[in-house]
């Protein structure tokens, strides 16, 4: 199950992702992202404290926008991962394409 809570802090768009994200559930992730880039957010913080699994649909999100962003000059920073998911992101190299951050002071700061 994926809970995702949205809002404004400091002009920054915040995504609270709670649970699991799964093929069963990936769209919604999708879905929350897309809004919050078509509302005109620059910068989405992405606060995964109680992200407890994300699968290869659940990435295939992320990925999905990095070129978008890029060209739309939006910035996508995740933070605060737990290290069983940071492992996935690292394993297979996304921490080299998305910003990771341990915090989000440090996120704040991109």
């Amino acid at each position: 199950m994926l809970n995702i809570e949205k809002h404004i802090e400091d002009g920054n768009w915040v995504l609270i992702l709670t649970g699991e994200i799964d093929a069963s559930n990936s769209v919604e992730l999708d879905a929350a992202v897309s809004e919050v880039v078509q509302e005109g957010a620059k910068k989405i913080l992405i606060d995964c404290s109680e992200l407890d699994y994300i699968s290869s649909a659940g990435l295939g999100v992320f990925m999905s926008y990095l070129d978008d962003f890029e060209e739309n000059n939006v910035k996508m920073v995740i933070f605060d991962l737990k290290d069983k998911v940071f492992q996935v992101f690292h394993i297979l190299g996304l921490d080299q394409l998305i910003t990771i951050r341990p915090t989000k002071e440090e996120a704040l700061k991109d």
